[in-house]
Formats: structure tokens, C-alpha cells, sequence
């Protein structure tokens, strides 16, 4: 999952970047509306956490924006706004769900996984393919029934494919469900965690499409080498 974190308050979004990742999570931080346009404008991203006190434009007009050009990326509202109108404001303004200041971050996690499960139109947390089964909240692997472990970007690859079970992903899509902003990549660093995932969980477990990028291998019996 790659999150966009718009919020202003640079303890805040420490805190919680240090704590998404820990859970296998992929998360850009701005800090100001423009700088989450220009992120939207080259970034893909499947989710957004929004503070709505930024210093160049309040968030609320920020999301109405984002409505108004077309944007559907999931967005959480995460302030210290607690009115009841507040409240209600941001869900009808375009928010997706809406988290109070303080917040616990399991809790936020737990919003998250529900918001990309339900806009995926999933009813559970654990995405199964074949003989293997994902657990998207903890970041459980199985493989026939036996437990599997995956590195952080190994997982993030993972819940990129399953996400997204029919698309063709381009190495940039990737690496931006991967890495996020981060510079100064190997070339080959996408095809290294798809050699690992192979390696792991079977050839046929990612598809090379040529000339276009990846995509979720065929669920059937797994492939190993």
C-alpha cells in the first residue's frame, strides 16, 4: 500500500511514517496542499491521510479540489477537528472516513487496510490466490499452508500484484508501491524482489507482460525452480 501523508505537524507525521512501516507500508510525507498536488500530479498512490490545518490552504478546500478535478483516491481525514460538524463536513465534503487527534496507530492501520479492503470491494482482510494466502493487516504469508516470510519490499510487491489482480503494473508503478519517493534506485531493483518473490512463493507467481510491465501470475498450483 502507498500512502501520501499530508500533514504539517513534523512530529506527527514522524511517528506515523515510523509506524506504518514497520508494518510493511510504503508512505511519501508533504507538508503543505501544494506540495500534495504536485505528489497526485507524478505520484501514483493508493491512499491519502489528510490534515485539515495546512498552512497554504485548508484541507477541506484541498479535498473539495480534488473531487471537483475527478481525483477518487481514497482519503482519510485525520485532524483535531472533533466537532460533531466537523465530523460530518468532511465526510460529505469527499473524505472517506474520519480519525480525531490523538489517535491510536493501530487504529489508523486498521482504517487504512478497511478503506483499501472496501474500495477494492473485498469483505475480508486476507487476499487469497491459488495456494497462497495474504493477510494485508499483518502482513501474513502462507503458502500451502505453510508460513512464508517476505522482506519489507518483498511484501509491498506482493500487495501490489494482489491489489490490482488483473492490471499490468509498469516497473515505475512498482516502484512507486515500493519505494515511494525514494531516490538513487538500481535499475534492476524491481526485477530483484520479483526473482525473490519467485524464488519464495513460485515462478509462476508474477508474469512478465513484454514491452509493458507485470501482473499477478495465474492462481494455480505454484511453480517452484
Amino acid at each position: 500500500m502507498h500512502i501520501l501523508l499530508v500533514e504539517d505537524d513534523s512530529l506527527v507525521a514522524s511517528g506515523i511514517m515510523a509506524g506504518l512501516k514497520l508494518h510493511g507500508l510504503t508512505i511519501d510525507h508533504v507538508s503543505t496542499a501544494s506540495l500534495a498536488d504536485a505528489a497526485l500530479a507524478t505520484t501514483y498512490f493508493d491512499i491519502c491521510i489528510l490534515d485539515l490545518g495546512l498552512p497554504d490552504e485548508d484541507g477541506m478546500n484541498l479535498l473539495r479540489r480534488w473531487r471537483d478535478q475527478g481525483r477518487d483516491l481514497p482519503v482519510l481525514i485525520l485532524t483535531a477537528r472533533d466537532a460533531l460538524h466537523h465530523r460530518v463536513e468532511g465526510l460529505l465534503g469527499g473524505g472517506d472516513d474520519y480519525l480525531v487527534k490523538p489517535f491510536d496507530l493501530d487504529e489508523l492501520q486498521a482504517r487504512l487496510h478497511v478503506l483499501t479492503r472496501r474500495i477494492a470491494g473485498r469483505s475480508k482482510d486476507r487476499m487469497v490466490h491459488g495456494e497462497l494466502s495474504f493477510c494485508a493487516s499483518t502482513g501474513e504469508v502462507t503458502l500451502a499452508g505453510k508460513p512464508i516470510t517476505l522482506a519489507r519490499r518483498e511484501l509491498s510487491l506482493l500487495r501490489a500484484l494482489l491489489q490490482n489482480p488483473k492490471a499490468i503494473l509498469s516497473a515505475e508503478q512498482l516502484c512507486d508501491s515500493v519505494y515511494g519517493y525514494e531516490q538513487n534506485l538500481e535499475s534492476n531493483a524491481i526485477n530483484v524482489h520479483i526473482h525473490h518473490l519467485r524464488r519464495k512463493l513460485g515462478n509462476n507467481i508474477v508474469e512478465t507482460v513484454r514491452g509493458l510491465g507485470y501482473r499477478l501470475g495465474a492462481a494455480g498450483k505454484v511453480e517452484k525452480s
